[in-house]
């Protein structure tokens, strides 16, 4: 399913719907259409919508994020995110509500269908007290929302408490970690009701490298689908200040440092937006706040907003193709084009695939059909191409470099590559787009060197193969090969 931006969400669904943003999700016609909470980040990022973004091709990724980036999606959620979930380890502190957690698992906008919401809490009357409040009663989230006390404080459900329950989503200290994971994967495994298991690890500063395989195994061997996220001290600034890195837990990287902090707010948003997506099950990741603008991370992640990407999808793409794949598509595009950061690109674009895929297309169809879809750009740059190949054609006649007997078509066949070249160079210079005709002249005889000796090479292992299947070589074959190397005109003589 494909987002709409919201203007034109705007004119299709009414005033009322330009205010909330599109879900990331594909919801069923019968779904409750509940107020989204007021903590949700807006899904079309803080600059604007995918319709009005630069689309500069000639820029690099890491300068221009939206030339990686597709259009949002429809994300594909869990299937298993209904019935009753349970939330244990909050609603402890005088100093905030913890209702932030709540307000996302009741979130209309989700892929959530949770009919009944249980804070699992120390103190009945407490709780309540923080939690029944008027937005929450303006929400629905009062509609669904239950209470059940721990037997001891700071004590994790019994199995009893946990029967019909679907989801458990267990927010704890990293004191004693591996035993805890421990302790909850057992009570899971005597269950047999709980499908989906979330932790929130907080102050996971320093847990070595050991302890969280330990914990990811442990995980494994539960039998319901687990998500961990691991975080430093939490702290209480708003969800999406900074951007954020992750490793997988039991990897070198996923250490979190001893001095690490994230917003208390954004590890909520990031432990709900993980059990409900596909992209989160059976993932233990280690999460860091990035401090860098100029980091990866930064940039991806700034692209993703600006680029009208909700949260779920932000964090979808994030988990499936991440940085890794932006690192890469930058190292390709550098590759391609190794004067960037000179100021040019030396794309030559009339060789890549998708246009010779149209050539090879349009070859079938008649004349008149191929001059109708021929791009302007093209058909004026193969104009030009041709007026500079009759010219050089002339010249060299006069000048008596090429054979008499060579007609101007034969010619024009033999250097169409410089042709297109030049037609394209004095294109761009005609339409004031910026050039450097001797580097680009330079950068195109290279690959065009490039080139002629890949097919050099590709002819003589082609010939090596036939003379040796012929019995024909000699035993010095490989110098004579070696020879033609060196000098290719006396090859062709001999």
């Amino acid at each position: 399913m494909r987002l709409l931006p919201i203007l034109q969400a705007a004119l299709l669904a009414g005033t009322e719907c330009a205010f909330s943003p599109a879900s990331a999700f594909g919801v069923s016609p019968n779904r409750d259409t509940r107020q989204s909470s007021a903590l949700h980040i807006s899904s079309w990022g803080t600059k604007s919508t995918p319709s009005s973004l630069s689309d500069d091709a000639n820029k690099s990724p890491a300068d221009n994020v939206q030339a990686y980036l597709k259009t949002p999606e429809a994300v594909e959620a869990r299937s298993n995110i209904d019935g009753t979930v349970l939330v244990s380890g909050l609603v402890r502190s005088k100093e905030r509500t913890d209702q932030v957690i709540f307000d996302l698992l009741n979130n209309g906008e989700s892929a959530f269908e949770f009919e009944t919401i249980i804070a699992f809490v120390d103190d009945i009357a407490f709780a309540k007290k923080r939690l029944l409040s008027r937005s929450a009663r303006y929400s629905g989230l009062l509609d669904k929302l239950d209470f059940v006390e721990a037997s001891v404080p700071g004590g994790l459900p019994s199995p009893a408490q946990l029967e019909g329950v679907k989801s458990w989503v267990a927010v704890l200290d990293a004191d004693d970690l591996v035993n805890t994971v421990s302790d909850v994967t057992a009570v899971i495994k005597q269950t047999g009701t709980v499908k989906n298991i979330a932790i929130l690890a907080a102050n996971a500063a320093n847990i070595d490298s050991s302890d969280e395989k330990q914990i990811v195994e442990s995980l494994k061997g539960c039998g319901a689908k687990f998500t961990m996220v691991a975080v430093g001290e939490l702290q209480d600034f708003p969800e999406g200040t900074d951007p954020y890195s992750f490793y997988e837990m039991g990897s070198s990287e996923s250490m979190v440092a001893e001095d690490a902090t994230f917003s208390r707010d954004e590890a909520m948003r990031m432990i709900t937006e993980c059990l409900q997506l596909e992209a989160g099950v059976n993932k233990a990741l280690s999460f860091s706040k990035v401090t860098n603008v100029n980091a990866t991370e930064a940039k991806l992640i700034k692209g993703l907003r600006e680029a009208g990407y909700a949260r779920p999808q932000e964090v979808d793409h994030m988990l499936r193709d991440g940085v890794s794949n932006y690192k890469k598509a930058i190292a390709d595009f550098m590759e391609k084009n190794p004067d960037y950061e000179k100021g040019y690109t030396s794309d030559v674009w009339w060789e890549e695939e998708k246009f010779q895929k149209s050539v090879r297309k349009s070859a079938l169809r008649s004349a008149d059909e191929n001059q109708k879809i021929k791009d302007s750009r093209v058909e004026e740059v193969e104009k030009i191409a041709r007026e500079w190949a009759k010219r050089e054609y002339f010249r060299q006649m006069m000048a008596g470099t090429v054979d008499a007997e060579l007609s101007e078509e034969s010619f024009l066949e033999s250097v169409w590559e410089r042709a297109m070249f030049e037609g394209d160079l004095v294109y761009r210079q005609i339409n004031g787009e910026a050039t450097d005709a001797d580097a680009e002249l330079e950068d195109f005889k290279a690959k065009q060197e490039r080139k002629k000796q890949a097919m050099l090479k590709k002819a003589k292992s082609e010939l090596k193969e036939i003379l040796e299947e012929e019995n024909l070589g000699g035993d010095d074959l490989n110098e004579k090969l070696d020879k033609m190397d060196a000098n290719p005109e006396g090859a062709k003589q001999s």
